[in-house]
């Protein structure tokens, strides 16, 4: 779903979706996964990161992705570290996230570094 919609087809191009510590959220609806993130322990101590934040577009704007959000952020350890995609900087920013670095562009992409502590 994420890889398509957004243009950057890869197979786990990191090797962190099989990690011990890599944990997987999702939403399912009649056993159909339509919201789905990724969550890493960083290797720096007490951080994490999130992203691949995907809803399928039959169930946007049903607030699946904030559930998703807000649930890793319950969770998180401390703090966490995310690469926004630059349009959604102020929808973060509503979780608590701070701009944390300059923009830079990922597959085609400008991104933004924010932190937010859990």
């Amino acid at each position: 779903m994420f890889v398509v919609e957004q243009a950057c087809v890869y197979l786990d191009p990191d090797g962190r979706d099989l990690e011990p510590t890599t944990r997987h959220l999702w939403v399912e609806d009649d056993g159909i996964v339509v919201a789905a993130m990724r969550v890493l322990a960083e290797r720096r101590g007490r951080e994490s990161s999130f992203g691949r934040v995907v809803t399928a577009p039959s169930h946007r704007s049903r607030g699946l992705a904030a559930q998703l959000v807000r649930r890793a952020l319950e969770d998180a350890p401390g703090t966490v570290r995310i690469n926004a995609q630059t349009h959604l900087v102020e929808w973060y920013a509503g979780f608590g996230f701070e701009i944390d670095g300059e923009e830079f562009v990922e597959d085609g992409i400008p991104h933004t570094p924010m932190v937010a502590t859990a």
